[in-house]
């Protein structure tokens, strides 16, 4: 049976959720009032002082942002501001940065067109996303709902037997709301939301289950449980050998087994349906081709072992990370998720990713400087009550890419567009 606070916890989830549907459904009831813009998807990949200069006084006039240390028009001299990011400062490294869009989103928190920022040092890859924007775009938008949300920290104790482990963990389990407590006392953001429990031989693992407001959160969840633990060592009846912050059980930085049954950040699953004619002047192939492409890689990663089905997940969310200073080590969990392409009788596709572990944030952690600060500002992203619109707006980027990707895969035109893009003109 469901304890309390598990029956608190998932309560708060669904209500939370409905919430969250109910805007996305009058988001998407008014998705035909948006007027499409076809002149807004030029785009241009030639590098020159010229290109740069029209794209930002086009991004300018379309968001109203003047980003000017990432337009290189002010230099950075505030090194006091880097404390906290980073030890031993000899420089910064320069990662070029594009932007695609508009990328339409139809979401509950994100509803609108947005110019995204990438950085990275990969030819194509801007191309490519900004490609799947635009079939986005002219279809309407991408459907993204942020669903729940939940970082962990689990600590591990050891005993001498089960019989010392079992009188702990009945001193412990009662003990939630006081450790609610002690985590609002330790932080003005975070909240525990429940605590479970995972036994192995004379092994105990803790499972605090957070959630961390606009942060990412792993810091803050850190020093909360910290303080949970010192409070359990010094008034537990039984005290452990030992114990260690992190039992490595909670999938901090790693894909796992987990990702699918766990939330870890935040659950974004975003769709869309691309029509035939759609598909055929943007994509360059068809819905049959995309979709037998889909089923066929879906057999090879699944054979391959790997976690999840999905073609490059972690192009677009790496790129995306590094503009807007969240935690780039967190890709090696935010990429774990599912693509499903399906080709509809009409010849349409339908086509949608679902990502269980997007960590992201938009205030704390790299979040507030000076270009990253900037790019968020870009997507209307950045500061207090923006994580879950920054959320949904991955979700549509990662849709983005899996359908252009898809589209090169099936259609044949992969090799070709990287020998045109990625390659240096020397």
């Amino acid at each position: 049976m469901a304890s309390s606070s598990e029956k608190t916890s998932n309560a708060f989830e669904t209500i939370n959720t409905f919430k969250s549907i109910n805007i996305l459904i009058d988001n998407i009831n008014k998705k035909g009032e948006k007027e499409i813009k076809t002149d807004r998807l030029k785009v241009d990949m030639s590098v020159s002082d010229e290109g740069k200069n029209q794209r930002s006084e086009y991004i300018t006039k379309e968001t109203g942002q003047t980003p000017e240390f990432l337009y290189g028009n002010k230099p950075f001299k505030d090194f006091q501001s880097l404390e906290g990011n980073i030890e031993n400062y000899i420089g910064m490294s320069m990662v070029p940065t594009g932007v695609i869009g508009p990328l339409r989103v139809v979401g509950s928190s994100a509803n609108g067109d947005y110019y995204v920022p990438l950085a990275t040092t990969e030819g194509a890859l801007v191309a490519s996303y900004h490609r799947g924007a635009k079939a986005c775009y002219l279809a309407g938008g991408a459907t993204s709902i942020c669903l729940v949300e939940g970082v962990q920290r689990s600590p591990v104790f050891k005993f001498n037997d089960l019989t010392q482990l079992g009188l702990f963990i009945g001193w412990v389990l009662p003990q939630l709301e006081q450790f609610k407590k002690i985590t609002c006392e330790n932080s003005r953001f975070a909240k525990l939301m429940d605590m479970r429990a995972n036994i192995e031989g004379n092994h105990l693992i803790l499972i605090f289950e957070y959630h961390t407001g606009d942060a990412s959160g792993q810091n803050m969840v850190t020093i909360c449980t910290e303080a949970i633990c010192q409070y359990i060592l010094q008034n537990a009846p039984v005290k452990p050998l030992l114990w260690f912050i992190e039992s490595n059980y909670s999938g901090d930085k790693k894909a796992t087994a987990l990702s699918f049954t766990n939330v870890r950040g935040k659950k974004v699953t975003s769709e869309i349906v691309l029509s035939e004619d759609l598909i055929k002047g943007v994509l360059k192939t068809t819905a049959e081709l995309m979709a037998e492409y889909w089923r066929s890689s879906s057999i090879g990663i699944v054979q391959s072992g790997a976690i999840g089905i999905q073609g490059h997940y972690a192009n677009g969310l790496t790129a995306l990370f590094i503009a807007t200073g969240q935690d780039v080590a967190c890709i090696s969990e935010a990429a774990t998720g599912i693509t499903r392409m399906e080709a509809n009788k009409d010849g349409s596709l339908y086509a949608c990713v679902t990502l269980p572990n997007l960590i992201v944030g938009t205030v704390g952690g790299g979040t507030g400087l000076p270009t990253q600060k900037e790019c968020l500002e870009l997507m209307d992203c950045y500061g207090a009550g923006n994580s879950r619109k920054f959320a949904e707006i991955c979700g549509a980027l990662v849709l983005a890419g899996e359908l252009s990707i898809a589209a090169a895969l099936s259609a044949g035109h992969f090799t070709a567009a990287h020998k045109k893009l990625g390659r240096k003109n020397v």
